[in-house]
């Protein structure tokens, strides 16, 4: 379904009933990514997969403003009211984790658990980040000059998603036809407004969320282990796990274990299976 909220519209896959869990796909993805999950798990809970803008079937501003952290949890949060759902689950890949984090920080009462896959609470100094946002307006010039096709190529060949080259060939293809799908404008202004480098630091927000937290890390993405690593420190309520022989797309290159360890943590804090 399509929600319309003020001058934008979000491509919305609402299925099953119960608790709703409420989804954030990473940069280049689509709710459409959660598929497995949202047949699986539609059975005890309502799920709720959103295209952030930018991807899939959302709208696509020209403003790189509407992109921010900030923004879109307002969006979404106006979203979750459209349909009138009031407290979520709430699961975040890679920039839809941060995106989840910055939802959670902004709208601690409508969190009951969150999950957040490969993700990070952002840079900590303004240093850090300025170079980060120098990467990334460099790269969303790349995108918009030399086209989807030219940049899909290159991001399949960061080291970030090297553990990828193991998987299946139609697996390789299908993520490939997805990334494809997307616009120059809605993926260049999303690394602009939604980058890393872009947001705030959320580390000192951390040791302010009260509702169990699960971390899962693939042991291959050295990075994001040592992120998560740090954040369990702050997090008063942590669940950390990390899935051996993957990188940062476990929910990809192990979907089964990724399954597993969701339905276990919201096992323990979700009615649904009481």
């Amino acid at each position: 379904m399509m929600i319309d909220v003020e001058d934008l519209s979000f491509y919305v896959e609402k299925k099953g009933e119960g608790e709703p869990i409420l989804l954030l796909h990473g940069f280049t993805g689509s709710s459409s990514n959660w598929q497995p999950f949202i047949d699986k798990w539609s059975s005890s809970f309502q799920i709720i997969a959103v295209d952030l803008i930018g991807h899939g079937k959302s709208s696509k501003p020209d403003d790189p403003s509407f992109y921010s952290m900030e923004t879109m949890s307002g969006y979404l949060k106006k979203v979750l009211d459209r349909l009138n759902v009031n407290k979520v689950h709430l699961l975040g890949y890679s920039m839809g984790g941060r995106l989840a984090l910055s939802f959670a920080i902004q709208y601690p009462s409508l969190v009951k658990s969150l999950i957040l896959e490969s993700s990070s609470p952002g840079l900590p100094t303004i240093e850090e980040r300025g170079e980060r946002v120098r990467k990334d307006n460099a790269l969303a010039n790349r995108i918009k000059e030399k086209g989807i096709s030219e940049f899909v190529q290159f991001w399949e060949t960061i080291p970030l998603f090297a553990s990828q080259k193991n998987l299946s060939q139609s697996v390789q293809s299908k993520v490939r036809e997805q990334r494809l799908r997307n616009s120059e404008i809605g993926l260049a202004n999303s690394l602009i407004g939604m980058g890393t480098g872009a947001q705030s630091s959320y580390w000192d927000h951390l040791d302010h969320l009260e509702f169990p937290v699960l971390l899962l890390t693939g042991e291959l993405d050295k990075k994001f282990v040592s992120i998560a690593k740090q954040m369990k420190k702050f997090l008063s309520r942590a669940d950390f796990v990390q899935i051996n022989n993957v990188g940062h797309t476990i929910h990809v290159e192990e979907p089964q274990i990724f399954d597993k360890m969701v339905v276990a943590f919201l096992k323990k804090h979700a009615d649904s299976f009481l």
